[in-house]
């Protein structure tokens, strides 16, 4: 028997995503405003991103240029139509739309940019995906309200997401609320998906934090909720086709040992990782571990009966999600100090392991798919999935990345295998499908695309773009509906 090949559904949604914040530039182009990452520097994976009241100067600010999707556009969707692309994940930059946030007026200018942009995808056939907020809270609203802590915020963004629903109606199809939301339930959520000044200029990805500032941080994600619930409503009062979703940081962690204590670790952090928010977005509710997590750490939510009411009415239409890692969960406290990072705790010796410390494991891909899915029963979509790494040149000066294209076909083996045990899966869009400015690090140097960008980590380049091995592939996969994956 030859290589098993996999049965994607008719219409099955193949392409790539980005946000505005690590591609657009043109960061005060066209009338935009100022967001929050765009007052945050760049750093390494041993030196971490800053955040800046002011724009400092001779300070490099990754954001302000990234990698000039803002005048490229043409290019780099044309480049998409060559692989096949049928979807293309992007977000509109709010800031773009409502330079403070709060502006009584949208921005001509830039409502006039994304119509040019989707205009230019549906000339090739290829339907946009777009998210609304993409960790790009206008950075008045941090100055003014301290972001999504103050309620107000919450009409400011349904403003927003009406205009854009209104100017995009005939359009976008898809669209995403905010995206990786639980990101928000972690210390380094405060700045980047809140837009909250956090007690550290350093983004921390481990940092401490006050019981105040919880307080403060899972209070601003209830509004978030709210917003979101709310935009759903009316997105859907505005187009009955538009097909809404969460989107949420997505992963698995695993118990270390087949020690009851660990497997309730695990449990526990499956839990609040992947169905706190799936939860509150997808049944409108919140889940009924919550109580005793806010009950343990003395957390007392405003929720009122008119939010309560729209949570219900505001659920969404699938479940979408990043995925890149698995971890592991263990109670064995002298372990993780000796071993553990981060975002996957103790090494799991049963995987490999990216140059960024990120645990590689495809079929725990196939694993979240059937148990998000078992709970949710809704569609689902993958709409980041990828490997950073470093891209050099071989002798014949081109990008060789066998190791990107056997990551993608592990992950998309699992996808198929998933979609065999009964998953509904819309569609995958392969995070960076163009070289991005890293979100966590503020990096070029950990790529991801099937596109190079020429760009460091300094900002030197002159941005002009090759493909890479995995470009002639994906167009393959694409074009076969997912059965060649060779």
């Amino acid at each position: 028997m030859g290589e098993k090949t996999y049965a994607f559904p008719a219409g099955f949604l193949w392409g790539g995503a980005t946000a505005a914040n690590q591609y657009e530039g043109g960061w005060l182009d066209g009338g935009k405003g100022a967001s929050v990452p765009d007052h945050i520097t760049g750093g390494t994976v041993s030196t971490p991103r800053r955040w800046t009241r002011e724009i400092e100067e001779g300070t490099y600010y990754p954001s302000h240029e990234a990698v000039d999707f803002y005048h490229r556009y043409k290019e780099d969707i044309a480049l998409m139509a060559e692989m096949g692309f049928n979807v293309f994940r992007l977000s509109i930059n709010w800031g773009r739309i409502y330079p403070n946030g709060d502006d009584k007026t949208p921005n001509e200018e830039g409502l006039a940019f994304y119509h040019d942009v989707f205009k230019e995808c549906r000339k090739y056939g290829i339907e946009p995906l777009v998210t609304l907020s993409h960790y790009e809270t206008p950075w008045a609203l941090t100055e003014k309200y301290n972001g999504w802590a103050s309620r107000e915020v919450i009409d400011h963004f349904v403003r927003y997401a009406t205009t854009c629903f209104q100017e995009y109606k005939d359009e976008v199809k898809y669209w995403l609320t905010f995206n990786e939301i639980n990101c928000a339930m972690m210390p380094f959520g405060t700045i980047m998906g809140l837009g909250m000044v956090p007690e550290s200029d350093v983004m921390d990805f481990g940092a401490s934090e006050t019981h105040e500032q919880v307080q403060k941080r899972f209070q601003a994600l209830h509004h978030q909720f709210v917003a979101s619930a709310k935009a759903v409503q009316i997105g859907h009062a505005i187009n009955p086709n538009f097909m809404i979703g969460c989107m949420i940081a997505g992963g698995l962690a695993y118990p270390y040992t087949c020690n009851p204590k660990d497997a309730l670790a695990a449990q526990n952090k499956n839990n609040m990782s992947n169905y706190f928010c799936g939860d509150v977005q997808v049944r409108g509710v919140y889940p009924y571990f919550a109580k005793r997590f806010f009950k343990e750490n003395d957390i007392h939510l405003d929720i009122t009966t008119d939010d309560e009411i729209e949570l219900l009415n505001g659920t969404v239409d699938f479940y979408s999600f990043s995925y890149y890692m698995s971890s592991t969960e263990t109670v064995d406290e002298e372990l993780k100090a000796a071993k553990g990072n981060v975002f996957a705790g103790v090494p799991n010796p049963y995987l490999e392991t990216s140059e960024w410390g990120w645990q590689i494991d495809p079929e725990g891909l196939r694993w979240y798919l059937n148990d998000v899915y078992g709970r949710y029963e809704i569609p689902l979509m993958i709409v980041e999935n990828g490997l950073g790494a470093v891209d050099v040149r071989g002798e014949d000066g081109k990008f060789h990345d066998v190791y990107r294209i056997d990551y993608l076909r592990k992950h998309i083996e699992q996808m198929g295998e998933a979609i065999e045990d009964g998953v509904d899966l819309l569609g995958y869009t392969m995070w960076g499908c163009v070289d991005l400015v890293s979100a966590s690090t503020g990096e070029m140097k950990k790529r991801y695309g099937f596109i190079y960008v020429d760009k460091d980590n300094d900002g030197n380049g002159d941005l002009h773009r090759e493909k890479k091995d995995s470009f002639d592939w994906y167009k393959k996969v694409i074009a076969s509906n997912g059965k060649e994956l060779d």
